[in-house]
């Protein structure tokens, strides 16, 4: 009887380590694939962006979270982030197109093409008719098992509107 309660606890010890490993695990593969999804989610979204602004005409207007410009046909395009919703969506011609989802947080800012010396950084625009840089950051984040999960560190990139 004494061997059968020994046996019985050891194989439940087993059976407790198995679980928590099984859980960890499982945990571990869920975060690495949402981290390889949303890096891929967040490359393809820099891609078709860095295209529409790189063609524009110029910058209309700007604010943190919203930048307009004009495409290369003279009509003007929103690129906007609501936090809200937690979406960055281009509004054209009374389209909305979304580029990002599960965005935490997403920023704009507007340099001029002008290098400070000794540096790779621009200057930065008196007005907006002399922007040609244009510098989106933005976080990512995911629920996974009903916890908010940061599965990609920021993104940055800096885009030169070249159409100008």
């Amino acid at each position: 009887m004494i061997e059968m309660l020994v046996a019985s606890s050891l194989a439940l010890a087993l059976a407790t380590v198995i679980a928590a490993l099984t859980y960890y695990s499982s945990y571990s593969f869920v975060s690495m694939a949402n981290y390889t999804d949303m890096n891929k989610q967040s490359q393809l979204a820099l891609d078709k962006l860095s295209k529409e602004i790189r063609q524009a005409r110029g910058l209309i207007a700007y604010a943190t979270n919203s930048i307009t410009l004009l495409d290369a046909d003279g009509v003007s395009f929103q690129l906007a982030y609501n936090p809200s919703t937690r979406t960055l969506t281009k509004l054209a011609g009374g389209n909305t197109t979304t580029y990002l989802t599960e965005c935490n947080a997403l920023n704009f800012f507007v340099y001029q093409h002008t290098i400070i010396s000794n540096s790779f950084a621009c200057y930065n625009t008196a007005n907006i008719t002399n922007a040609r840089v244009i510098q989106m950051t933005w976080k990512c984040s995911r629920d996974i098992r009903g916890k908010k999960a940061t599965s990609e560190s920021v993104q940055s990139a800096e885009i030169v509107i070249r159409n100008h």
